[in-house]
């Protein structure tokens, strides 16, 4: 396939995850309406399976999911993930989708520092600058829901700024713990093992949902909340899938800055589903992050063609 065929179609799979995590983000705000967010996390989870295993026999490597090296970082991973997931779940089912989408975009930005402290990676200065302007739009965006009482629970969008702020803040660890998971854990088994370690820990939520409130009880689905639960979780697993394989088209570096399109299908559909028009909080803060986003992609993009000038100049030829 030319070079140029397989960006496009790099790009088109990226789009197509944006697009399905998109469409499950509305669906769990949808669901979270009626059923408790531990109850959707474990329908996310657990049928997300469906379409990873189709993925993973079409490619021959179901074997793969059930190959490990440390479990236990699997464990912490899965813990810091499904925490993260559950608190942005929170968020999703409290503010307009757009809202959540902008404050969800704050993890890249953290994960610039976390890899600077935790991986010991060496971040310049344009890097530092473009997170710290990134963290600026964070707080444009956040800037209507800094509100006190919502530390006790009376605002109910200040409190879903707080999940979603919480579940971008794991989701950061989150990307630190899979970094180190590439190295010694086939992708197969970093997804499935993430999978069933969210629905196993989603059930604990059951009894805790009596006295817990934010957490809620676990009903008995009706017919439609069962389709509804189900296509979060199958329109999760979809969206992953497609974003493993754009990966094996077309460079990080190139595929990487569609994400931000997602806000551009959140407020589609924060629009046509739950008449939510964003604020201009949102599109003044959301438009410094994801300028900021791009910048630091950029640049990480400038430092690997770097890297690979040099290796090719201390390489010894022939």
């Amino acid at each position: 396939m030319p070079v140029l065929s397989r960006a496009v179609t790099g790009i088109i799979l990226k789009l197509l995850s944006t697009m399905a995590f998109t469409c499950m983000s509305t669906l769990v705000r949808v669901a979270g309406q009626d059923v408790s967010v531990g109850e959707v996390v474990f329908c996310r989870s657990f049928f997300a399976l469906i379409p990873l295993f189709i993925m993973l026999a079409w490619r021959h490597e179901i074997m793969d999911a059930f190959r490990y090296t440390s479990f236990a970082s699997h464990m912490k991973r899965g813990v810091i993930g499904a925490t993260g997931m559950f608190s942005g779940f929170v968020g999703l089912t409290m503010l307009p989708l757009a809202d959540s989408t902008a404050i969800s975009y704050a993890a890249p930005l953290m994960v610039v520092p976390l890899a600077y402290f935790l991986l010991g990676e060496q971040v310049r200065i344009y890097r530092w600058s473009a997170v710290a302007i990134g963290f600026v739009g964070v707080v444009v965006i956040l800037w209507p829901h800094l509100d006190i009482t919502a530390f006790a629970g009376r605002d109910r969008q200040s409190t879903g700024a707080l999940f979603a702020l919480g579940g971008a803040v794991c989701a950061a660890f989150a990307t630190i713990q899979v970094r180190k998971l590439v190295n010694v854990e086939t992708t197969a088994s970093i997804v499935f093992t993430f999978m069933a370690l969210c629905a196993v820990l989603a059930l604990i939520t059951w009894p805790l949902g009596k006295v817990v409130p934010f957490i809620g009880q676990w009903v008995m689905p009706t017919p439609w909340q069962g389709f509804v639960l189900v296509m979060v979780g199958v329109f999760g697993g979809l969206g992953q899938i497609f974003l493993t394989i754009s990966y094996r088209y077309a460079d990080t570096s190139l595929i990487a800055p569609f994400e931000y399109f997602s806000m551009i299908w959140a407020i589609t559909m924060g629009y046509f589903v739950f008449a939510d028009l964003p604020s201009r909080y949102v599109l003044a803060g959301g438009a410094i992050v994801v300028a900021s986003g791009i910048f630091v992609i950029w640049r990480e993009q400038q430092l690997g063609l770097e890297r690979a000038r040099q290796r090719k100049v201390s390489t010894p030829q022939g």
